[in-house]
């Protein structure tokens, strides 16, 4: 490890141009809590900082408020033991709504000036809570990253959903292409909460990419593997498809299983229900595909449908957003490979089964993957790079659109679900 040279002149620390390098903070990126006085900062070092620090305030010339957390030495799994220092630190008591200046780092170096809002404490906000949803973005190819850095840094978004496979892959070159990309998604993720779950680009070493990087709610029991959150009119859960699929082995599936269901239960509870209406779903697998493949969520029967379809039916979840098909597919209400109020077009008006969406389409050096004409439960599929706003009006409205990067940022498919109580189907 790079030692740190330190010259005191009176109250002032220098640090010497080269070793501030490795000091230097990067990779920075926000996750929300479920609190909206609250946002979680994570970034990277190189070195041991021996501090880990959040200056914020209202104005650049007024950040006097600070916060400290801890930080973590992560070591890649490749051969070269790639080493750096995660830094996490929770600022409080935020003003719900408003707009703060914030840096990160220590009295050795400090990382570029960033800003955020809070998220609203209103659940049902002008405009709605407003969200972008997408898988499978990599390093290379990353062609929706322009859009989205414009959208994140001009305010358009309360947060971002990533839906598992970043990088492609972040284990390669020792853990390198992982720094790389959280490098590039900076330009979103330190202005907007970054929200994700796994994907199977992510299983390398026992996930320790993802799970280390990454800081979302409930990661001190499960690193970041599953959680659900609260924001306007709906409860969030996210969840990992990908330790069906993996040497995870049975017991950490079944852990996962019995928090989802309390979770659910929890979440139907009439006086939660009745707060938070929507209940909507993200992983990285699918449980129905828009095009003939080779993966599960093609056969009739597939791990993915066995596992969740049934409680998602028993408990109402409205929406489920899932990945890794390199497409963009929205599916008639289904259950049970039966669709349900599939004679009409959107608006989906008090449906009887979980809408499915797949949105993982945002670019990848792997391409986008060729479709088949439709099957009976999709309404629309298509190719294009782009990815998913996602709009959540209030009790009684949800609405999204699908953006086309290929065709410059127009909207290619868009639906509003409509429900007249909460447990409309139940």
């Amino acid at each position: 490890m790079r030692s740190v040279v330190i010259c005191t002149l009176g109250l002032v620390s220098v640090v010497t141009a080269l070793d501030s390098i490795w000091l230097q903070p990067e990779q920075v990126h926000l996750s929300a809590t479920g609190d909206p006085t609250q946002t979680m900062v994570t970034w990277s070092t190189f070195n041991d900082t021996k501090e880990s620090t959040v200056e914020f305030g209202f104005q650049v010339e007024n950040m006097t408020m600070t916060a400290s957390g801890s930080r973590t030495k992560f070591v890649d799994g490749g051969s070269e033991k790639h080493t750096q220092y995660i830094h996490r630190v929770i600022l409080t008591k935020l003003k719900p709504g408003s707009v703060y200046m914030y840096r990160c780092g220590s009295s050795y170096v400090w990382s570029s000036q960033f800003y955020f809002r809070a998220l609203p404490s209103d659940p049902t906000p002008k405009g709605g809570i407003r969200l972008a949803v997408y898988g499978d973005m990599g390093k290379d190819n990353a062609q929706s990253l322009g859009r989205l850095q414009v959208e994140a840094q001009d305010g358009v978004y309360d947060a971002i959903l990533h839906l598992g496979d970043f990088a492609y892959d972040m284990r390669d070159k020792n853990g390198m292409v992982g720094d790389e990309f959280m490098r590039q998604i900076e330009t979103v993720a330190a202005y907007v909460p970054y929200m994700t779950c796994p994907g199977n680009h992510e299983i390398a070493y026992n996930f320790s990419n993802y799970k280390n990087r990454f800081t979302m709610p409930m990661y001190e029991e499960v690193e970041s593997l599953w959680y659900s959150w609260n924001i306007g009119r709906a409860h969030i859960i996210s969840f990992s498809t990908e330790v069906h699929f993996s040497q995870y082995g049975q017991d950490v599936i079944k852990n996962q299983m019995a928090w989802l269901q309390n979770d659910l239960m929890e979440a139907t509870k009439p006086e939660n229900r009745t707060r938070y209406p929507w209940i909507i779903a993200m992983a990285h697998r699918p449980m129905y595909c828009t095009k003939f493949h080779w993966d599960d969520c093609r056969a009739l029967f597939g791990t993915t449908k066995k596992a969740f379809e049934k409680l998602f039916y028993k408990y109402g979840v409205d929406l489920y957003f899932g990945a890794h098909i390199h497409c963009y597919g929205r599916m008639w209400p289904v259950y049970n490979n039966t669709v349900y109020n599939g004679s009409m077009d959107a608006p989906y008006t008090n449906p009887k089964a979980t809408v499915h969406i797949i949105t993982g389409c945002a670019g990848n050096k792997e391409g986008q993957q060729l479709i088949t004409p439709r099957e009976s439960f999709t309404a629309f599929q298509a190719s294009d790079i782009g990815y998913t706003r996602f709009f959540i009006l209030n009790s009684t409205h949800i609405h999204a659109e699908q953006v086309s990067n290929d065709k410059d940022g127009q909207i290619i498919d868009k639906f509003t679900i409509i429900k007249d109580h909460p447990e409309a189907w139940l």
